[in-house]
C-alpha cells in the first residue's frame, strides 16, 4: 500500500504574490496580505449560559466578550462577535497544541466549542483608498463616524459571507480591516479585492504570521 504525506497548505497559496499590482503608482492606495499561523475557536453559550460563558471568557482573555457587533483584543486573542451569545476567539497559533484543547476547560458546562481554525482565511486591507475599493463590493457605511476601531459585522463581501472588523489604524493613520472568510471561497474573494483595488495600486505583503 502506498504511503501517503499530508502537507497543510493555504487555499491562497498560489493566489497571493507578493509585490506591486494594478495601477502604477508612486505610492499604493491599497495594501493586502493574507494572515497564517492562527487559531479560531466559535464560542457558543448554551441555552440560559451567557452570563457563565462571558464570566469565563474575562476570566481566560482578560476582555469583556462582546455582546454586539464589535472585536475587542485580550490577553490572549481577539474575540469576534458573530452572533447572539456567541463569539469567534481568534489567537495564535502555538506549535501543535490543539485549540479546543485549551479552551475546553474554560468554558467546559456551559459553552460549545467549534474549532474553525482550518476552514477559514483571514486577510488584512489597508491603505488610503481601503474604504473605496470596499465600497464596491459591500453595502455597509466603513465611515469613522460610524464604523469605528474595534465594530464588527457578520456581512458580504461580492456575495460572499464574511466577518469583516476594523482593526487599530496604520501608522500613516489609514483604517485597517481584517476579514474571515471560509476556505472554499478564499481564492474567489481574493481574486476580486485584488480587481476592485488595481485602480488605485496594490501592495501585497506575502506574511505567513501569528494573528495578534
Amino acid at each position: 500500500m502506498a504511503d501517503f504525506t499530508w502537507t497543510t497548505r493555504s487555499p491562497l497559496q498560489q493566489a497571493v504574490i507578493a509585490g506591486k499590482h494594478g495601477a502604477a503608482i508612486a505610492k499604493a492606495g491599497i495594501r493586502l496580505s493574507e494572515i497564517r499561523d492562527f487559531d479560531l475557536v466559535q464560542v457558543f453559550a448554551r441555552r440560559g449560559q451567557w452570563a457563565a460563558t462571558a464570566k469565563a471568557a474575562k476570566a481566560y482573555f482578560g476582555v469583556v466578550a462582546p455582546t454586539g457587533p464589535k472585536a475587542v483584543t485580550g490577553k490572549k486573542g481577539v474575540l469576534v462577535w458573530s452572533g447572539a451569545d456567541q463569539f469567534m476567539a481568534l489567537s495564535p497559533r502555538i506549535g501543535t497544541i490543539q485549540p479546543i484543547d485549551g479552551l475546553r476547560g474554560v468554558f467546559e458546562g456551559f459553552a460549545s466549542l467549534s474549532d474553525q481554525s482550518d476552514g477559514r482565511c483571514l486577510i488584512r486591507l489597508s491603505g488610503p483608498r481601503v474604504r473605496d475599493m470596499l465600497a464596491k463590493v459591500n453595502s455597509l457605511d466603513l465611515h469613522d463616524s460610524v464604523f469605528a476601531v474595534g465594530t464588527a459585522a457578520a456581512t458580504s463581501i461580492d456575495h460572499t459571507a464574511v466577518n469583516l472588523w476594523r482593526e487599530a489604524d496604520a501608522a500613516d493613520g489609514s483604517p485597517v480591516f481584517s476579514v474571515l472568510v471560509f476556505s472554499s471561497f478564499a481564492d474567489s474573494l481574493w481574486h476580486t479585492l485584488v480587481d476592485s483595488a488595481a485602480e488605485y495600486g496594490i501592495e501585497v505583503e506575502s506574511l505567513s504570521i501569528a494573528a495578534g
